[in-house]
């Protein structure tokens, strides 16, 4: 029988994008006993087949009135979850977007980049090879995201997909080729952007197959919060990252 309350062992927080439906199934799939996690949504875009960069440098409003709302729930850790969300304005914005979102919510706070960012840290990372579904103008903000934050780019290929709906419905193929085809002999790891992506699942066949650390969005963010929770249960099958 489930024991009571739910989240009797810790409840995160996740605002997510409207138009995309991976993160927030991923976060319940990697869930151990006791942690339950709680989604409230922004907008990306009125026209999320078509969104755009100043779509994506323009969510802080927005996030922080959701910030507002779900926080009335008793969390332990709440998560911005859109990787080009809060690394499109660079390091500086995320970290006071994450500042604000603390100063609302009265507990800890990450964002998709921030958690990436700690998650190739713990792991010794310096190299990393980045395959995104994103544009070259998106993954342009990217490798200054992350070269900011210390660590070099020995490739950055995109899919330049503009389109939320068309990023969420990738394939297995289609993502495990993302991986192999980002990957370079001298990378210490592969980091695979997007929370749109549905990736988790993928993480231990792609570790194996390219002898590295894989890192997702959504594997990292899931991660990170836990950390934020004082959580640190050993979960099998989603990859490296979780017997750290």
């Amino acid at each position: 029988m489930t024991e009571l309350p739910y989240g009797w062992r810790g409840r995160i927080g996740l605002i997510y994008i409207a138009s995309a439906y991976s993160m927030d199934v991923e976060f319940n799939n990697m869930a151990p006993q006791g942690v339950t996690s709680h989604t409230t949504r922004v907008a990306l875009s009125d026209e999320p087949d078509c969104f755009s960069i100043n779509d994506l440098s323009s969510l802080r409003d927005d996030v922080l009135q959701a910030t507002k709302l779900l926080s009335q729930v008793p969390l332990n850790a709440l998560a911005f979850g859109c990787t080009s969300g809060s690394f499109v304005n660079g390091s500086e914005y995320d970290k006071e977007l994450i500042n604000s979102m603390e100063n609302i919510a009265n507990i800890p706070c990450t964002t998709t980049a921030s958690a990436v960012v700690e998650a190739l840290n713990v792991s010794n990372i310096k190299r990393v090879a980045i395959a995104t579904p994103y544009t070259k103008e998106v993954n342009e903000l990217a490798e200054r995201y992350f070269v900011e934050n210390d660590f070099e780019i020995s490739n950055l290929t995109g899919l330049g997909i503009d389109n939320d709906y068309t990023i969420s419905a990738l394939d297995s193929h289609a993502i495990y080729d993302m991986a192999v085809n980002a990957d370079t002999p001298d990378a210490d790891a592969i980091f695979l952007s997007c929370t749109g992506l549905s990736a988790t699942h993928l993480i231990d066949v792609l570790e194996t197959d390219l002898n590295k650390p894989v890192i997702t969005s959504n594997q990292a963010t899931f991660w990170h919060a836990l950390r934020l929770s004082k959580i640190r249960s050993k979960i099998q099958g989603f990859g490296h990252l979780f017997s750290l």
